[in-house]
């Protein structure tokens, strides 16, 4: 636990990525959260991190309400990201120390953050399976 409070987010972030574009299917990220246990997917224009998609934002996609009558399934995953994408993300930098994002993720109950530069580029993705990696060690 000694050594936990020297790292930042660089010395446990994961840098194997996977983004979508907000032009992207739904029917494609539903396929790729099937295929990777992801909790978000950075969607990216022009190098730039614009926002993330996440399970969640595609089960408000599908939700009933009195104004609207619900087209089907099919119709609805043939829609792109940007319809459901978070533009306002939580963000941390590589040089953000690990005892803080272990705050971040109590106080805001969320599984993982974007690494991004000041210019939005995305770095890497910061998980509560990075940080308690780094505990066990």
């Amino acid at each position: 636990m000694k050594n936990f409070v020297l790292l930042y987010v660089k010395d446990a972030m994961t840098t194997d990525l996977v983004s979508v574009s907000p032009e992207t299917k739904l029917k494609e990220v539903e396929k790729l959260f099937e295929a990777h246990d992801f909790n978000f997917i950075p969607v990216m224009e022009k190098g730039r991190m614009v926002g993330i998609v996440s399970k969640l934002d595609i089960l408000k996609h599908f939700v009933f309400t009195p104004q609207s009558m619900i087209p089907h399934y099919d119709r609805l995953l043939e829609d792109e990201v940007r319809l459901v994408m978070n533009k306002g993300v939580l963000t941390v930098s590589t040089d953000t120390p690990l005892t803080r994002v272990l705050e971040l993720m109590v106080e805001t109950k969320l599984r993982s953050f974007p690494v991004v530069d000041g210019e939005m580029n995305l770095l890497g993705i910061i998980s509560r399976d990075d940080i308690l990696r780094q505990l066990r060690e």
